[in-house]
């Protein structure tokens, strides 16, 4: 079976990106001697993702299935920096959910919003 070890995101402004990341998402920075132009975030024992800072032209989509309590905390954060969420991936800025959408394991709770670069997050809760 095939994991997902690593993603590089191109972004443009890398600090406000790191702040986003492991102030609101929760992950942990790290910093290795080999990391070349990337800046390492940590997701979880099992996945990072590589901050470009080569700027980027377009957004991505990243979804993240969290259990109920990371879910919670992320979504208070996304609320207390007031940062616009909704339901569904077109309906960001509305401010409502969380919706319910099919994910890799099927029916789950969902709210969208926008990292500093405007890639498009998901936090997703299966239950």
């Amino acid at each position: 079976m095939a994991i997902v070890d690593h993603v590089i995101l191109h972004v443009n402004e890398l600090d406000a990106n790191v702040d986003f990341y492991v102030n609101v998402m929760g992950f942990t920075f790290e910093k290795h001697e080999d990391d070349g132009p990337y800046t390492t975030i940590r997701v979880n024992e099992g996945f990072t993702l590589s901050l470009a800072p080569f700027g980027s032209k377009q957004w991505e989509h990243l979804a993240f299935s969290l259990n109920r309590e990371e879910f919670q905390r992320i979504f208070e954060r996304v609320k207390d920096r007031s940062i616009p969420y909704g339901s569904s991936w077109d309906n960001v800025g509305t401010n409502t959910g969380p919706g319910s959408e099919h994910g890799a394991r099927g029916l789950a709770s969902t709210i969208y919003f926008e990292d500093p670069n405007h890639h498009l997050i998901e936090i997703r809760l299966y239950e």
